[in-house]
């Protein structure tokens, strides 16, 4: 059971299965792997809150709220971001505090690896969630000439069918064990830790139930297509309803307008029914498992994929760069992974929660 509720990115079936995969490593030098913030609004110049983009190297998120927490004397309470991003990796995102805090903001040039490239002000504070997505550029070094057609061949698979949305190792902690301690939290009801540590262990044997459901619709030819029962999503609204006639759906999930969802099982959360209830319940029934023992955890669904949109691949003398965007909630290790045919980060490294 523990080896099971470890998290193993290998374990998981390819949407594209049966083309090669780019040798290579990623992550060499921090600017190999670069994240820019697409921001759900921009500031509108009126308000008590001093926005700030903010480009950084070798510091997560959670860096930079300490140094302007414990050097800046900013409250935590008050400060503001829209998504955690990469330790090793050159990233832009924005910050916001209160408009009378923004003065202190030229301590920023003690902290190695950080600019400002830009500022403005609105009237609310910037939370998790507030961003469309995130722009990925990356850099895949290898030994010799890349395989640009394969490559190519493999994004293009991704577009017209979309990526599996599994949750990537930054989820799982060091080693992939943090599924084992959230099952031993729901099972027995008894763990040291703060409340927030617990919701997130508990959170990530979620995320490995999701991505079991996801790989055993995979396996089954079930991952662009619904069946009787699903709760179905629709891309354009976010709109939720059960599918009674898959016959009737499938053209819609075949123009990507709609895809099936998996449960992160809470209280709160639309249930699936009939064959699509069956094939969570064997995800769940793997580990004696039941939906009783997550009430602690609010519930969601989850899109089964995403769209890969805006990519390109570009040669370089050290490799091959590839850039792409994807909506909030999505992990580029889950593209580099079908292009790689691995798991492409340390195993290891497990620093942030989303990218």
């Amino acid at each position: 059971m523990s080896v099971e509720l470890r998290f193993d990115f290998d374990r998981y079936p390819y949407l594209t299965e049966g083309l090669p995969g780019l040798e290579g490593r990623i992550r060499v030098e921090n600017a190999d792997f670069q994240v820019t913030e697409v921001p759900a609004y921009l500031p509108s110049g009126e308000g008590e809150h001093f926005y700030f983009f903010l480009e950084k190297q070798g510091l997560t998120t959670r860096a930079v709220f300490e140094f302007l927490r414990d050097e800046l004397r900013i409250n935590e309470a008050a400060i503001g971001v829209a998504g955690l991003k990469d330790k090793h990796a050159l990233t832009r995102q924005w910050f916001s505090v209160p408009l009378r805090a923004a003065e202190r903001l030229s301590g920023l040039e003690s902290l190695p690896g950080v600019r400002v490239l830009e500022t403005g002000v609105h009237g609310n504070k910037l939370r998790v969630g507030h961003l469309k997505g995130n722009r990925f550029r990356i850099l895949v070094r290898t030994g010799a000439p890349p395989d640009l057609q394969t490559a190519r061949t493999v994004l293009e698979r991704l577009e017209r069918h979309g990526v599996p949305n599994y949750y990537g190792p930054q989820r799982f902690g060091i080693g992939g064990q943090n599924p084992l301690r959230g099952y031993e939290l729901v099972t027995t009801g008894k763990g040291r830790g703060n409340p927030w540590l617990k919701r997130f262990l508990i959170g990530s044997l979620q995320s490995l139930l999701f991505n079991d459901w996801l790989g055993e619709r995979l396996r089954a030819g079930l991952f662009d297509r619904v069946i009787q029962g699903d709760v179905a999503k629709k891309h354009d609204t976010g709109g939720e309803f059960v599918v009674q006639d898959p016959e009737a759906e499938n053209p819609r999930a075949q123009r990507f307008e709609i895809s099936a969802t998996g449960p992160l099982y809470g209280k709160k959360y639309r249930e699936a029914e009939g064959e699509a209830r069956a094939l969570e319940d064997r995800v769940l029934s793997r580990y004696a498992l039941s939906r009783e023992q997550f009430a602690a955890r609010k519930g969601d669904r989850r899109w089964i994929r995403f769209p890969l949109q805006e990519w390109a691949l570009e040669p370089a003398p050290e490799g091959l760069w590839l850039s792409f965007f994807l909506p909030k909630g999505a992990y580029a290790t889950t593209v580099l992974r079908e292009v790689m045919k691995r798991n492409p980060e340390n195993a290891e490294e497990g620093e942030e929660l989303e990218e």
